[in-house]
């Protein structure tokens, strides 16, 4: 049997031992998000190009209303080290802190989106066949894999699509084509095997969904 001050001991040295493990798990305990603060940078600082909440604005510019927070704060958080690129935002995201990031993004994410529609009735049957079925001869997947068949998209993963305007797809999946934008091998080895013609398909497509 063990003396009592050798009990004693172990027990205080089991308890200062244990006492940093509780104060490091207070720490890292990230600080709850702030819609009403994520609002405020978003009339402040994006408001000018995408609206004050995100949602239908110049096609130029991406639809925020909806979007995964996750696939935002990635966004910024690239544009900020320069691993995406692009004048203006590479600017905008520089006055946002890190620390707000997760702010703005939930506000947008907590958001419904508005619909859109499509408007090349031409070319909505080779939009959907692409976007449902991919193109089996060039090795395309169907982009419904990834960013599922009504457009939602995958939390962390994969970018909501749906209701997009379909000028700002084009121009995004030209992009990665061309290697202008290279955030996304996927994306690059993906949009590389389409034409003009079914880009713009299946971006018009993307935009009617729902």
């Amino acid at each position: 049997m063990k003396h009592p001050v050798a009990i004693a001991i172990t027990a205080v040295f089991a308890a200062l031992l244990a006492a940093p493990v509780f104060a490091n798990e207070a720490a890292a305990k990230p600080a709850p998000v702030d819609l009403a603060k994520g609002k405020a940078i978003s009339a402040g600082v994006c408001g000018a190009c995408h609206t004050n909440d995100g949602s239908r604005g110049l096609p130029a510019n991406p639809i925020l209303q909806g979007q995964h927070a996750e696939y935002l704060a990635k966004q910024l958080t690239e544009f900020k080290a320069g691993k995406r690129k692009n004048a203006v935002m590479s600017g905008m995201a520089m006055t946002v802190q890190d620390e707000d990031i997760k702010h703005v993004t939930a506000y947008y994410a907590s958001l419904t989106a508005q619909p859109g529609e499509a408007k090349g009735k031409d070319t909505v049957a080779l939009g959907e066949k692409i976007y449902r079925g991919g193109i089996a001869e060039k090795m395309v997947p169907a982009c419904a894999g990834c960013h599922s068949p009504n457009g939602a998209g995958i939390p962390a993963q994969y970018p909501r699509l749906a209701g997009q305007h379909a000028e700002y797809a084009v121009v995004q999946l030209t992009a990665f084509r061309s290697g202008e934008r290279a955030n996304s091998a996927q994306m690059t080895a993906i949009a590389a095997k389409l034409s003009d013609t079914e880009i713009k398909a299946v971006a018009d497509y993307v935009a009617g969904l729902r």
